[in-house]
C-alpha cells in the first residue's frame, strides 16, 4: 500500500515584497502573520516561493509631474546657488 501525502494547492496571485535576512548559515524570508492568515497557511506547511531581485524606486504620480516641473523651473536660481556653494 502506497501512502501519498495530500498537498493543498492554493491559487496565490498576490505579490508581496519582503527582505531576505541572515539567520546563522541560512537566509530567511519574513512573511507577515496577516498574509499567512489570508491564504490559510500555517507554520510548518510546505509552500512555493519564487525569488526575484527587484528594483524598488519611488515613482512620481503622473498628475503631480506638471507641479514638480513648475517648482523646479521656479527654483532654478536657488538650485544654482546651492550648486555654487
Amino acid at each position: 500500500m502506497v501512502l501519498m501525502q495530500s498537498l493543498r494547492y492554493v491559487r496565490y496571485n498576490h505579490r508581496m515584497l519582503t527582505t531576505i535576512r541572515r539567520s546563522g548559515n541560512s537566509f530567511v524570508i519574513r512573511v507577515p502573520r496577516e498574509e499567512m492568515e489570508r491564504i490559510g497557511v500555517e507554520e510548518g506547511e510546505p509552500v512555493s516561493v519564487e525569488i526575484r531581485a527587484v528594483d524598488v524606486r519611488p515613482r512620481l504620480p503622473k498628475d503631480l509631474r506638471p507641479a514638480v516641473d513648475t517648482e523646479i523651473a521656479n527654483s532654478a536660481s536657488a538650485f544654482q546657488r546651492l550648486a555654487d556653494a
